[in-house]
């Protein structure tokens, strides 16, 4: 969903860590898209597999559907997840993450992605999750987000809309760029 500004941690010449700015989060319903009336929705009912969940809906450049649980690790994600993802208020499917909230200061998240299933991350799920936490009362601006994938440490500023997203950079693998 565009170019994104980073800052590099850098120590003894190697990145250690990368700061992203991920932008604004989209709030207007018809741009996330989500099929459901107000100018928001935060906060609100919907049914389920004949559950009425809490969910904030958002977009940060594809759409996101947020519900709080008691216990992450305890949800049927593989049950509830496609249930989300397939609901008809959501024309363009959706993004579903599942946030437990451990203190103010620290979320842990499971993600349902549209079109993949559970994931061990999800950037944008995470600034979608700040937000909702933060819109809602449940957490404070500033956030260690768990994910089965290892913690993110995301900020969101309510005065300019954007968040931003830190964690570690890990070496994954060398190359050579043959050309065509």
């Amino acid at each position: 969903s565009g170019v994104r500004s980073l800052h590099l941690y850098i120590q003894n010449e190697t990145v250690i860590s990368v700061m992203v700015n991920m932008g604004k989060a989209i709030l207007d319903p018809a741009h996330i898209p989500v099929s459901m009336d107000g100018e928001t929705i935060i906060n609100r009912p919907l049914e389920v597999l004949d559950k009425c969940w809490s969910v904030t809906c958002l977009s940060m450049g594809n759409p996101h559907c947020v519900t709080f649980v008691d216990n992450a690790d305890t949800l049927d994600i593989a049950k509830v997840g496609p249930a989300f993802e397939l609901h008809s208020c959501f024309p363009d499917h959706v993004n579903t993450e599942f946030v437990q909230v451990i203190n103010r200061a620290t979320l842990k998240m499971r993600v349902w992605e549209r079109g993949a299933g559970e994931t061990l991350a999800c950037g944008t799920g995470a600034c979608a999750s700040i937000v909702a936490a933060v819109m809602t009362g449940r957490a404070d601006r500033h956030v260690v987000m768990d994910l089965l994938g290892g913690s993110l440490t995301l900020d969101w500023s309510p005065d300019d809309g954007h968040v931003y997203q830190e964690g570690p950079a890990q070496f994954v693998f060398d190359g050579e760029w043959l050309g065509e």
